[in-house]
């Protein structure tokens, strides 16, 4: 399990609360998102209307349903399964930095929906570029020796024992 991380965590409360509008609450990183509740809240600001009950109390299970609807809704924005951290990671302190990662994720993937105007989390997304070459630019390389494709007939290692030792003293 990888350390924590607690100026990201910061981060990654600093984001989600400017996307809500809200201040930052005291306390600690994992008690403030462990209901699920303030990542429902996040998921319905950033696709309206996504999650469509959020339980502010109960049993643990139904608590624990909040993270699930966060984890779905997020999976459908674009935040990639093997990114998604499991319920117990939060739920049970099991893995925050894991929590994190996901947060950090799903803010990538906000830049790919140009309707989402808010605050940006961790580096800009790559943007795509296509480069476009003549028919004489891709032959142009066709006469050279490439010594990848077979042309390094005389090279060998002969000479050479195992691990860099040579075989002359």
């Amino acid at each position: 399990m990888a350390p924590r991380n607690k100026e990201q965590e910061q981060e990654v409360l600093n984001w989600i609360f400017a996307v809500l509008g809200e201040p930052v609450p005291s306390g600690d990183y994992e008690n403030i998102l462990r209901d699920g509740v303030v990542l429902c809240n996040l998921m319905n600001k950033l696709a309206p209307g996504c999650i469509k009950k959020i339980q502010t109390k109960g049993t643990n299970f139904q608590l624990m349903e909040n993270i699930e609807r966060f984890q779905k809704a997020a999976k459908a924005y674009g935040v990639p399964q093997e990114e998604i951290f499991q319920t117990a990671d939060l739920f049970e302190k099991r893995n925050i930095p894991q929590v994190t990662l996901s947060l950090y994720a799903l803010g990538r993937i906000t830049q790919k929906h140009p309707e989402f105007k808010g605050p940006s989390l961790g580096p800009k997304m790559a943007e795509k570029c296509e480069r476009q070459f003549t028919e004489e630019q891709l032959r142009s390389s066709e006469g050279l020796l490439n010594l990848q494709m077979g042309y390094n007939k005389g090279a060998s290692q002969s000479g050479h024992g195992g691990f860099g030792n040579t075989r002359h003293m």
